[in-house]
């Protein structure tokens, strides 16, 4: 005979499995009220995202935790996320569109160290970095902008600059970064830059192990904050790094003789034992690297 209690046990369960609920994703500004059910994992959710946002699941970044305290992975239960009635999870992520266009907009954009580093348009122009407007915005920046210390500079050590664009760590995790940080950090301090929040380069930071690496030491971190608007007839308006922000909260410490920026890791230790880095040819690096030009002396 069957136990009447069990059944009724057993049709509650099922009740609740199937009985749909909501959780809110904040993504770019937006909302969304995604529906869920006791079965439905991050995987499934990733991919009604996708329909909403049109980012690729592999793009998407949630920042939430399982009751447990562990990072959320994509085999997780959205019902057993540690998330409280009436909250939102964010989510970042970059839809294919935009980061085409971003990739198609960089490589009509000239190679730079500092961002500012774009000259005159014309004979009659002012470089970008000496016109009174621009010179005005990274003078609010300065004032406004606090940044944090992790670590103290060190005197006498040059200002690497790692200048991040990657959406997911596992892009910004290259072959040897660990290796190369250990090896670059005898010459300079560090700078992470990135065009993204502050809450998601310390995410970043954290996931790669750089924040709490025992033989390096991240310095500080910028994000979009400190970065400028400037507005050019050639390449249209774009957001910039300069250097020159660095320069003015670390008087004593960096300036433009013993500051680099860099996209691309491999450069970096061959320079490192220079005394000013300012009299390099930025666009010749592939010669330096070669050995076909020599580097200067001083």
């Amino acid at each position: 005979m069957t136990d009447p209690s069990s059944e009724s046990s057993n049709s509650k369960r099922q009740k609740m499995q199937g009985e749909e609920q909501h959780i809110c994703i904040k993504w770019s500004g937006k909302e969304f009220s995604v529906p869920f059910t006791q079965n439905t994992t991050i995987v499934d959710l990733k991919s009604k995202l996708q329909e909403l946002t049109q980012v690729l699941p592999e793009r998407q970044k949630l920042l939430v935790k399982t009751k447990e305290g562990k990072q959320a992975d994509d085999a997780a239960l959205v019902s057993n996320l540690n998330v409280k009635p009436g909250a939102k999870v964010m989510m970042m992520g970059t839809p294919e569109v935009a980061i085409r266009a971003t990739e198609e907009a960089a490589q009509a954009a000239p190679e730079v160290q500092d961002d500012f580093d774009i000259g005159a348009e014309d004979a009659q122009t002012l470089d970008v970095k000496d016109q009174p407007e621009v010179q005005e915005k990274l003078a609010r920046r300065i004032k406004s902008v606090d940044v944090k210390i992790l670590n103290p500079p060190r005197p006498g050590k040059k200002c690497l600059v790692l200048n991040s664009t990657a959406e997911r760590p596992e892009e910004l995790a290259r072959p040897y970064l660990h290796e190369f940080l250990v090896a670059t950090y005898q010459f300079y301090d560090i700078i992470i830059w990135s065009a993204t929040s502050m809450k998601w380069i310390e995410v970043k930071m954290q996931e790669l192990g750089m924040a709490t690496h025992p033989d390096y030491k991240l310095m500080c971190y910028l994000d979009c904050t400190s970065m400028v608007t400037v507005n050019t007839e050639k390449y249209g308006v774009f957001n910039c790094k300069p250097l020159a922000f660095i320069w003015e909260k670390f008087p004593g410490f960096y300036n433009e003789h013993n500051t680099v920026m860099l996209d691309d890791l491999r450069y970096l230790t061959m320079v490192g034992p220079l005394e000013k880095l300012s009299s390099l040819e930025h666009n010749r690096w592939p010669e330096y690297l070669s050995g076909n030009r020599q580097l200067p002396s001083s």
